[in-house]
């Protein structure tokens, strides 16, 4: 599943694609359960709610990425594990795999020629249309946790020190930090040198102290290189992110740690994998 620095690439590329334009049209060919649009809208389709509303912003909220319009209306995306926004040339054939397509009023920054589609083969990801002002209320945004580049130092250690769990589990909860995965997960534990089982109230606030660092580290890394490309995630203009010729531990089972020689381990912690050095990121006793 596409992660923050995965999510606020896309989101930075809808930015610089889309902002500012008008929709002219909404193609919907996505199964019912990939599109959901509020009663309180009181619209029947995609085309019918979003058409003529101008994109005002666009934010990322953990993994969520937020398209404000127009008239108080936001459209709400998560790309799940496939999903994809690409901005295409109309003359490009449409794929099967091209749920939902956005044209936009044609001006000099929005060419007739170019359009937005929301593309997801496995069609896990959602497109959600709300009342802005419903979303401050809505649950599944209301309890996520905060921002892992915007937390302070010293509101990680607090949190981490509020509760008593294996910390890989709780960077992957979404209500206790929002937008990390096990991707930088991994990563970010690989490089405190923490056994990913280790208890969060059991780790010394200096510890902790370097956890947050390497996590704001390796998170702007990651946006700079435009993300990790493991699996099929791009970037709104096709390309892939280079951040995977980096990694130290995630996805490196059997390859000799970069720092002592031992293998890399994979070990399934609750219902999610994590990889780590056995030599460097010691077990508990």
């Amino acid at each position: 599943m596409p992660e923050l620095p995965e999510v606020e690439t896309v989101a930075r590329g809808l930015t610089d694609t889309i902002l500012g334009q008008t929709i002219a049209e909404v193609s919907n060919r996505a199964p019912s359960a990939t599109v959901f649009i509020s009663p309180a809208l009181k619209a029947g389709s995609l085309h019918e709610v979003l058409r003529g509303r101008d994109v005002r912003s666009i934010r990322r909220r953990g993994k969520n990425i937020l398209i404000n319009m127009s008239g108080g209306v936001t459209l709400w995306v998560h790309l799940k594990m496939t999903g994809h926004m690409f901005w295409l040339p109309r003359t490009s054939p449409i794929g099967k795999h091209d749920l939902v397509v956005f044209d936009f009023v044609s001006s000099r920054s929005a060419p007739d020629g170019w359009h937005l589609r929301f593309n997801d083969y496995r069609r896990f990801g959602r497109l959600r249309v709300y009342r802005t002002a419903e979303l401050a209320e809505h649950p599944t945004l209301s309890r996520l946790g905060p921002e892992p580049l915007e937390v302070t130092r010293e509101e990680f250690v607090r949190l981490c020190r509020s509760c008593r769990r294996m910390i890989k589990p709780a960077l992957l909860d979404q209500t206790f930090i929002a937008g990390l995965g096990n991707i930088y997960a991994d990563e970010a534990l690989y490089y405190s040198r923490l056994h990913p089982r280790r208890l969060t109230d059991g780790i010394s606030a200096r510890k902790l102290g370097e956890l947050h660092g390497h996590i704001q580290h390796i998170l702007r890394r990651a946006i700079d290189l435009m993300g990790t490309s493991v699996d099929s995630y791009s970037g709104v203009d096709g390309q892939t992110g280079r951040f995977q010729a980096y990694l130290k531990a995630y996805s490196c089972e059997g390859e000799p740690c970069q720092r002592c020689s031992r293998l890399i381990v994979r070990e399934k912690i609750g219902s999610r994998s994590a990889h780590y050095c056995p030599c460097c990121q010691r077990k508990p006793m």
